[in-house]
């Protein structure tokens, strides 16, 4: 029995090393176990990762008061429809790439790859000129008080200009996924991670020969950060690491190519608009309740990404392998890749439900100094609330990223726009205005939404028509 245990222990062990090495294997005839546990291990630390981003930035930016932490929030809010860009051109790079791989189409999948890297500046270029010279009436808009616009404006400009780096930290990890190395995307996310730790308090705060930027330096450092993951990822193109050898002639336009990216992108960016625009109303409604509140909530969003993103990474193992098992003609193993992934997804969600519930002014607190006490209750009640809906966004994300995988993001963005748009948002000022439940019932709307678009999203998988989907 010793013999047995330590054998099935080693075997744990080699596959741990193995992913976080980044061993190629052909995700369309490996054990479908070892498939997901290779491709989730190093997507869910990519993603673990990012989310250190956001409570790094936090934990500092909270030393310099509520107004500093309320803009930090908002700008946020505004970001992450840059975000929705970024992941949605890295959800069609994602499933072109997997599919091309699935059919032994290495010259294809990168093709695809360098369309998507091109079409990710030109967006960014778009993007960010209007963002860094309207970033005062972007914060106005979103109801920062005037003393949180003064001193986080220059924070606005910096995020919303350098957003390039934001679109293709996202799309070229994208890229890599696809192709079955999400050890690469990994490693690109501890590289720029690693600096952002580092270069944040220097920034901020002023410490030795650097100069005190206060909240500016948060944004400084963030975008050195993701620039220098970003030149990590391109070497690695480069150099041709993994099955990916892009060549200059492939960055040339191709117009079929980014008509098929186009028509992939454009859905899975409505996608995540159509959620992160919800956010930023949500955000627009705490913050009537005065800058305490908003800190709190932001932070307490900070606390909810932070355990979101580890999930997602996991999720995200099931876009590449319904990708490339459809491109080998594979549809059964495909939507038992989906089924497994979700079942270790809702296990891990669970676990952090019981956390956040019963250990939230704890986590809380250890981001917010000790005299912000209304900061402190906002924050606690967020995380317990928001938390509720825990296991349904587990099993969400898991099938949405499925059909992702498979080039069908079309349905989960009408579900999407549905649960975000008629439901969430008249639900949550329903709450807010007229209920008295006030600004706990802006937070109960969100795991109300949730499960009901989790549900919504897997009765739609239960139908098959994902899998027929050509890409």
């Amino acid at each position: 029995m010793n013999d047995t245990n330590k054998s099935t222990k080693s075997s744990y062990i080699a596959v741990i090393k193995s992913a976080l090495r980044g061993d190629e294997y052909d995700f369309t005839s490996i054990n479908l176990r070892k498939a997901v546990a290779l491709l989730a291990i190093p997507m869910m630390l990519e993603l673990a990762l990012e989310s250190v981003f956001a409570v790094v930035d936090i934990f500092f930016v909270n030393k310099l008061g509520v107004h500093a932490a309320s803009v930090v929030g908002l700008t946020e809010s505004v970001i992450t429809l840059v975000y929705s860009l970024g992941i949605g051109l890295s959800a069609a790079a994602t499933a072109m790439v997997a599919r091309r791989i699935g059919e032994k189409n290495i010259k294809e999948a990168s093709h695809s790859g360098a369309q998507a890297i091109l079409t990710g500046v030109i967006a960014s270029v778009i993007i960010g000129i209007p963002g860094y010279l309207f970033a005062g009436d972007i914060l106005k808009l979103m109801g920062a008080e005037p003393e949180a616009i003064s001193q986080g404006i220059n924070y606005a400009r910096i995020m919303y200009g350098g957003n390039i780096a934001i679109i293709l930290l996202f799309l070229i990890n994208g890229i890599f996924r696809g192709a079955g190395n999400a050890s690469i995307a990994m490693k690109s996310l501890w590289l720029a991670n690693a600096l952002n730790i580092i270069l944040d308090p220097l920034f901020i705060f002023g410490i030795g020969f650097f100069p005190e930027l206060g909240v500016t330096g948060a944004a400084v450092a963030t975008t050195i950060g993701r620039s220098v993951g970003v030149l990590y990822q391109l070497w690695h193109l480069a150099k041709a690491s993994g099955s990916l050898k892009m060549d200059a002639g492939y960055f040339r336009p191709d117009g079929p190519i980014q008509k098929s990216l186009a028509k992939i992108a454009a859905p899975a960016t409505f996608q995540f608009i159509i959620a992160s625009a919800s956010w930023i109303f949500l955000a627009s409604m705490v913050a009537e309740y005065g800058s305490a509140a908003s800190a709190g909530y932001q932070t307490a969003i900070r606390m909810v990404v932070f355990f979101i993103l580890p999930a997602w990474g996991m999720s995200n193992a099931v876009a590449t392998l319904v990708g490339q098992n459809l491109g080998a003609g594979l549809p059964a193993r495909a939507e038992d890749s989906v089924k497994l992934t979700m079942k270790y997804n809702i296990s891990f969600m669970a676990l952090v439900t019981v956390l956040l519930l019963f250990f939230a002014p704890e986590i809380a607190g250890f981001f917010i100094p000790a005299h912000e006490t209304m900061q402190l209750h906002y924050a606690s009640l967020a995380l317990r609330v928001i938390s509720a809906g825990y296991i349904f966004y587990g099993m969400g994300m898991v099938v949405t990223q499925a059909f992702n995988g498979a080039g069908d993001t079309r349905t989960p963005t009408w579900i999407y726009f549905f649960g975000f748009w008629v439901f969430q948002i008249p639900f949550a000022w329903w709450l807010h205005k007229y209920s008295g439940a006030g600004v706990t019932g802006v937070f109960a709307a969100v795991p109300i939404a949730e499960t009901l678009m989790a549900v919504a999203v897997f009765l739609f998988f239960r139908t098959g028509k994902w899998k027929t989907i050509k890409v």
